[in-house]
C-alpha cells in the first residue's frame, strides 16, 4: 500500500481503512493528546477564558442570568458558523502543509490578538469584541487540529480511541478552570479586576504561541500515516453536493444535537445552586470541576472497550445510562449534596459522549473531515447556547429547577429512536476491525 502524506495534494488515493501496530497507534495518540490539550487551553470560548469572563460579567458588571445567556449567545456567533472554517480547511492548503499550516499561521495570529486585547479597557463591549475576534482566528487553528484528528481516526479504524483521548484530554482545561474558579471569581471582582483579566488574556496568547511553535514540528509517525483524500481540483459545489447527499451525517449530527441541547444545565444550574441553595462561587466551581472530572474515568473506559466491543453496543448502552443523567439533581437540597451528586452525574455521561464523537468521525465523507467535525462544533455551541437560554426562561417562569431536569431527560430520551436511523455498517465493528463493505464512506471521492 502506498502512503501519501497530507501535504502532497497531487494524487487522490483510495486506501481502505487500515489498523496500525499498537506502538504506532500509541505514538499517534500521544501526539494528538498533546495537540488537543494545547488547543483546548488556548480556546477563547473554553474554560480557561470563558469561566473567568462569566464571573466578570456576573460579579463585576452585575449581569443577570438572562444577560449572561444573551452575551454568550451573541459572542458565540462565529461558533455557529464553524462549518465554514472546516470547509476552508478541506479546500485550502496554506504553505502546502495543510493542517500544520493552519496551526502555525493562525496560532501566531491568535497569540497577537490575545496580546492586543489584554491591554484594552475591560467593558462588556470590549469583552464581546475580544471574544468574537479571537474566536474567528482560533477556529482556523481548531479546524486544522480537528480535521487531522478525525482523518486519522477514520483512516486507521481508531476513531474510538481517538474519541477517548480527545474527550479525556479536552476535559482537563475545563477541569482546571473550574478548580480555581473561586480564586478567579475573587480576583475578577475586586479593584484589580482589569489586571487579572489582562493576565488571563496574556496566558491565552502564550498558549497560542506554543501551538504555533509546536505545529512546526513534523513527526513522521503522524503525518506519514495521513492519506491525502482531497480532490486535486477545487470543486466547492461538488463537495457541497456530496456532503448534502451523504446520509450518515444526518443521524450522527441529530444525536449530537439532542445530547448537547440540555436546556438548563448551564446558567440556570448556576443560579439555582447560588440563589436557591446559597452556594458561593467557589462551591459552584467545585461542582463543575467534580462534574467535568467524573467524565474522565468513563472516557478512559470507552477507550479500553472500543477495541473489544462494537460501536453499536457501546452507543446503545451508553445512551441508556446517559438519559437519566440529570435526575440526581432532583434530590439535592444543600450545596454539599450537590457536590456529591456531581460525581455520578458526570460518570453517567462519559461512555455515550465518547460514542457520539466516535460516530461522527465514522460518518465523515472522505476529504471533508474538517467540514463535518467543525459542523459538529457549530452545532454544539448553537444548541447549547439555545438550550441554555430556553432553560433560563423555563427556570424563571416556573420558579424552580425541576422543570429543567424534566426537559433535559425528555430530550435525551429522544436519542434512542434517532439511533435507529444510523447506517448499520457504522455501528457493526469495533476499533481495528475492517468496516462492512471495506470502508465507512461508500461515496466516491470528488464526485
Amino acid at each position: 500500500m502506498t502512503t501519501i502524506t497530507a501535504e502532497a495534494a497531487t494524487v487522490l488515493p483510495t486506501e481502505a481503512p487500515t489498523d496500525l501496530p499498537g506502538a504506532t497507534r500509541n505514538r499517534i495518540l500521544t501526539y494528538l493528546g498533546v495537540l488537543v490539550l494545547l488547543v483546548a487551553f488556548g480556546a477563547p470560548f473554553g474554560g480557561l477564558i470563558q469561566v473567568p469572563v462569566s464571573y466578570f460579567l456576573k460579579n463585576k458588571l452585575h449581569f443577570g442570568a438572562i444577560q449572561v445567556s444573551e452575551f454568550l449567545l451573541i459572542t458565540s456567533i462565529p461558533l455557529y458558523l464553524s462549518a465554514a472554517w472546516g470547509f476552508v480547511r478541506d479546500n485550502w492548503n496554506p504553505f502546502g502543509i495543510r493542517d500544520r499550516g493552519y496551526m502555525i499561521l493562525f496560532g501566531f495570529l491568535c497569540a497577537g490578538l490575545y496580546a492586543v486585547f489584554a491591554f484594552a479597557p475591560v467593558t462588556a463591549v470590549s469583552l464581546g469584541a475580544a471574544m468574537i475576534a479571537l474566536t474567528s482566528a482560533f477556529l482556523f487553528v481548531q479546524s486544522g487540529q480537528l480535521g487531522l484528528t478525525a482523518a486519522i481516526g477514520r483512516q486507521h479504524v481508531m476513531s474510538g480511541q481517538v474519541s477517548a483521548v480527545w474527550n479525556t484530554v479536552g476535559s482537563l482545561p475545563v477541569l482546571f478552570a473550574f478548580a480555581i474558579g473561586g480564586f478567579l471569581s475573587n480576583a475578577l471582582e475586586g479593584e484589580h479586576a482589569e489586571a487579572a483579566a489582562r493576565n488571563l488574556f496574556l496566558i491565552g496568547g502564550a498558549v497560542m504561541a506554543v501551538i504555533g511553535a509546536f505545529a512546526i514540528w513534523r513527526p513522521k509517525v503522524v503525518y506519514d500515516n495521513v492519506h491525502e483524500e482531497h480532490a486535486p481540483v477545487f470543486k466547492p459545489w461538488a463537495d457541497v453536493g456530496r456532503l448534502l447527499k451523504h446520509w450518515p451525517i444526518y443521524p450522527a449530527l441529530g444525536v449530537w444535537f439532542l445530547w448537547n441541547f440540555a436546556p438548563g444545565s448551564g446558567t440556570p444550574l448556576q443560579f439555582y445552586l447560588q440563589d436557591k441553595l446559597h452556594a458561593d462561587d467557589a462551591t459552584f466551581s467545585l461542582w463543575n470541576a467534580v462534574f467535568a472530572g467524573s467524565f474522565i474515568p468513563t472516557f478512559m473506559l470507552y477507550g479500553a472497550l472500543c477495541r473489544r466491543v462494537s460501536l453499536g453496543k457501546l452507543i446503545f448502552w451508553g445512551t441508556v445510562v446517559g438519559v437519566p443523567q440529570m435526575v440526581p439533581l432532583l434530590f439535592i437540597h444543600t450545596p454539599g449534596q450537590a457536590l456529591w451528586a456531581a460525581a455520578p452525574i458526570g460518570l453517567m455521561g462519559g461512555v455515550c459522549s465518547a460514542a457520539y464523537l466516535d460516530l461522527i468521525m465514522r460518518s465523515c465523507p472522505k476529504g471533508l473531515e474538517g467540514t463535518i467535525v467543525m459542523m459538529s462544533t457549530a452545532l454544539y455551541w448553537l444548541v447549547s447556547r439555545l438550550g441554555d437560554l430556553l432553560g433560563t426562561v423555563l427556570y424563571q417562569k416556573f420558579g424552580g429547577f425541576t422543570i429543567c431536569v424534566i426537559a433535559i431527560t425528555v430530550v435525551y430520551a429522544m436519542i434512542l429512536p434517532t439511533l435507529l436511523l444510523v447506517p448499520r455498517r457504522l455501528l457493526a465493528t469495533a476499533d481495528g476491525e475492517t468496516p462492512v463493505g471495506g470502508d465507512f464512506d461508500t461515496d466516491p471521492v470528488g464526485a
